[in-house]
């Protein structure tokens, strides 16, 4: 019987002409984190906290504004207006820019996943073609999503029956790993040591089984209320997107966005010869360059640089 889960998000799923709506669930259990509230133990009311300046006492709402650090005790203040303008509109699309090996994501960059579901019959048919061929490929889809006025990254890749979307950090998020590490370089390890250290990797090395690992602080815990139930000892505490669209024809989308592709790439390669017929023309001045030289395009390396 399947799990009935809430989502918390709806859009589309897009791949070039193709547009799928799907909708987002939260793939962590939040019953798995324990709750806490302050209570107070004379009145047995939730204790509440008030916005108060020294001297002056509680502020208004209206007169709160948000303040960005720039260094110790000096602030930019920002008025929600002013907020609010820089804020991005929520686009419910999540357009698959790119395509890259699921293995060549380093795990640093994962923040936190979700599941991502076909929302209605008519997006099975587009949602499970993706699935499939991302699977076969064992890519992983780029894309952007705006959430609460934020531009997240978005890995979606193929994962069991259904697809995952992971948000990951931006690049300028993480500590240059080789800043971090800089004083390892020039440590050298013992051959003897590392081999003791390799047979011993090896003698526990098995596939990873999650279900094994317990979280014992929360089993206590939860241990811990049970009891408290148990004999009684509870107080009454006082208090102080819309449904998608019709997707249009799978298949035809499909055909229409290869036919877009290869008529790109056919201009493309079309471009030489057409300047092999023109005429010759006065060459024009070329103007200095300027920093370091044209730009390259990026080789592809294993290596992570990122600024601190």
């Amino acid at each position: 019987m399947p799990v009935s889960v809430r989502s918390f998000w709806k859009g589309y799923l897009r791949l070039a002409l193709v547009a799928i709506p799907v909708r987002l669930v939260t793939a962590e259990k939040s019953e798995t984190t324990p709750k806490f509230h302050q209570i107070d133990r004379v009145s047995g009311q939730r204790i509440h906290y008030q916005k108060t300046v020294p001297g002056r006492g509680e502020v208004r709402k209206e007169d709160v504004v948000m303040g960005y650090e720039i260094e110790p005790s000096q602030f930019v203040l920002l008025a929600d207006e002013e907020l609010d303008a820089v804020r991005l509109e929520s686009r419910h699309t999540i357009e698959l820019s790119q395509f890259v090996d699921l293995q060549d994501i380093d795990p640093l960059y994962f923040s936190r996943p979700y599941y991502l579901l076909p929302d209605g019959d008519v997006a099975e048919e587009g949602y499970t073609v993706i699935r499939d061929a991302l699977r076969a490929r064992r890519k992983a889809a780029i894309g952007q999503l705006t959430l609460r006025g934020k531009e997240n990254l978005v890995a979606i890749y193929a994962d069991g029956d259904g697809l995952v979307l992971n948000l990951l950090r931006y690049d300028s998020e993480l500590k240059d790993i080789d800043e971090v590490f800089s004083d390892l370089h020039e440590t050298r390890t013992q051959p003897d040591m590392l081999a003791m250290a390799e047979q011993l990797i090896d003698s526990r090395s098995q596939p990873f089984e999650p279900a094994r690992f317990k979280n014992h602080y929360a089993e206590a815990l939860r241990d811990l209320v049970q009891s408290k139930l148990s004999t009684g000892k509870t107080v009454q505490v006082g208090e102080g997107g819309g449904a998608g669209a019709k997707v249009i024809d799978f298949m035809e989308a499909l055909k229409r966005s290869l036919a877009g592709e290869r008529a790109e790439t056919a201009a493309t390669a079309e471009e030489p010869k057409r300047a092999e017929k023109a005429p010759a023309a006065r060459p024009k001045r070329t103007p200095p360059s300027r920093g370091k030289g044209a730009a390259k395009a990026p080789a592809k390396s294993p290596a992570r640089k990122r600024r601190g």
